[in-house]
């Protein structure tokens, strides 16, 4: 599948809970169909007690938003006009 997107693009979320945000492509996983977008889909993630973190946390991450649901920043401030 050809995708319309790559690593440093901005893109829009098109679908989802995000719908509407703006952010740029972190990275992609092609075998998943899926995106990291900066700042969308956000997670909480228990990290475990080690010596960087000797107490341990709880911390927010992006997580893989599927291809479908983004679009290039600017088809869809074309698409507006």
């Amino acid at each position: 599948m050809k995708r319309s997107v790559k690593r440093g693009d901005e893109v829009v979320v098109i679908s989802g809970s995000a719908k509407g945000k703006r952010g740029k492509i972190l990275q992609v996983f092609p075998k998943q169909e899926r995106v990291l977008v900066e700042g969308v889909n956000m997670r909480k993630h228990h990290e475990r007690k080690s010596q960087k973190n000797p107490d341990g946390a709880i911390v927010e991450r992006e997580a893989p938003v599927h291809i479908s649901n983004v679009m290039p920043a600017g088809r869809f401030d074309a698409k507006k006009k």
